[in-house]
């Protein structure tokens, strides 16, 4: 079985929203684009927008979808990460589940520790804004 997983490559003022997990989620302290699972009878779409504003307070549009990333760790079931690029609509941060989060510039998105699935989606961001 595999669990469906968005995530959002969060735009603003030329940065990006990144989120670090806390002590108590598996990664801890790990870095990643905030999202969540897909629920039964929900799209894509509406997972990642519920889930942010969930788990942030923020409101959020989801612009172009990214090339999935399909992760495997042990006996665990696989991981398909879903990610959207998206544009912020309004909001204040509320953190609910994560540490820490930053607004950074994308040359900067390769300094931080990230999870595993994560990793495609910062390069795929990363080759996309190079051929913009």
């Amino acid at each position: 079985m595999i669990t469906r997983v968005t995530c959002a490559v969060i735009e603003q003022y030329a940065r990006v929203l990144i989120t670090q997990r806390s002590k108590s989620m598996p990664d801890p302290l790990l870095w990643e684009f905030p999202g969540g699972k897909v629920e039964a009878g929900e799209t894509e779409e509406e997972c990642l927008v519920r889930e942010i504003r969930e788990e942030l307070s923020l409101h959020i549009t989801p612009q172009f979808r990214m090339t999935p990333v399909l992760h495997q760790l042990g006996d665990n079931p696989a991981l398909e990460l879903i990610p959207f690029r998206c544009l912020y609509d309004g909001g204040t941060i509320q953190l609910l589940e994560h540490r820490n989060y930053k607004w950074v510039h994308p040359q900067d998105l390769l300094d931080h520790d990230w999870c595993a699935p994560d990793i495609p989606v910062v390069e795929e961001y990363l080759r996309l804004l190079k051929a913009s």
